[in-house]
């Protein structure tokens, strides 16, 4: 497993980014430092060994330390092989998931695919002595995206618009995607819509993006969540009928997080956009900047404390 040893930081509060109003601010706001109703517990929170996904954590991390809790980060963990367990044990307190892929663990044979039918089905399939926090609008998950050229020229805005592009189709993306029920055989049964395939193997990163650019392909599959997304000349496709299994940022937590820490946690959600995800996951790749950084960073400027 490959995992970072666990460590206590605690963050310093005199930043550039507003947070040191916290030492008097009113306790109104749940991320106030205010008079503190935290509990004297370690609150032990995880990451997976991803960059996007650490960048969440230490959000977390900051805002309730912010608030007076005694944190203990546990990151870079690895994968849901190793940290599931540890999050059902209850060794792991907090932890950001992702709604589709872990109502799969749990549910397999779930139906669920819309975030609001997926976000409904993990509540009822969380184990014993866990919690799901509220999803934000922030999301990690397959996407089809074209050109904004391509998407205004055909008047593209969802997957089921290209049943009407009268030009030929063709789908890029790793070589594995083509035998993939996203791949060109969903994209018939689902939406009617025939395509080639060309295998293009980065991921959906930069020659993917050249392809689409040069109309090599006019279709990509690509993570909503991919620095890619920060360029305005592509689109992402809605998907009315669900294709893509929807995998919305959401919180997993302990019953041992008392109100206070999970109404932070929930206004972290509430706060961060899937526009905020894409920009914290492009920074991370521009700037090599480190986890904390940019986690102070996003809070400063979207959760001003006393604001």
């Amino acid at each position: 497993m490959n995992r970072r040893p666990s460590s206590r930081m605690t963050l310093a509060l005199a930043t550039g980014f507003g947070l040191l109003a916290l030492a008097g601010c009113a306790s109104a706001d749940p991320l106030s430092s205010g008079d503190s109703t935290s509990s004297d517990e370690t609150i032990v929170v995880g990451s997976q060994d991803y960059y996007s996904n650490e960048i969440i954590a230490e959000i977390y991390a900051q805002a309730l330390e912010n608030a007076g809790y005694d944190v203990q980060r546990d990151f870079r963990i690895g994968q849901r092989e190793a940290y599931l367990p540890e999050i059902e044990s209850g060794s792991i307190d907090l932890f950001p998931e992702y709604t589709g892929p872990v109502l799969q663990v749990w549910d397999p044979e779930t139906s669920a695919r819309t975030a609001d039918d997926v976000y409904a089905a993990l509540k009822e399939s969380v184990p014993d002595g866990l919690r799901v926090l509220d999803q934000s609008d922030a999301k990690d998950e397959d996407s089809y995206v074209v050109t904004r050229a391509f998407a205004d020229e055909y008047g593209v805005t969802s997957i089921a618009d290209l049943a009407a592009v009268p030009v030929p189709l063709t789908l890029g993306g790793n070589s594995e995607g083509e035998t993939r029920p996203i791949g060109p055989a969903g994209l018939k049964q689902t939406y009617g819509v025939d395509v080639s395939f060309t295998p293009i193997e980065d991921g959906g990163g930069p020659l993917t993006v050249k392809a689409l650019l040069d109309d090599q392909i006019q279709l990509a599959v690509i993570y909503t969540a991919s620095p890619s997304m920060s360029s305005a000349d592509l689109v992402a496709l809605e998907d009315p009928a669900g294709l893509m299994l929807a995998s919305h940022v959401v919180p997993l937590a302990s019953d041992r997080l008392d109100d206070q820490a999970v109404d932070i946690v929930n206004e972290i959600s509430r706060e961060m956009s899937a526009a905020d995800l894409v920009a914290l996951n492009t920074e991370s790749i521009e700037t090599q900047g480190s986890a904390a950084t940019i986690a102070t960073k996003w809070l400063g400027e979207r959760m001003p404390a006393g604001q």
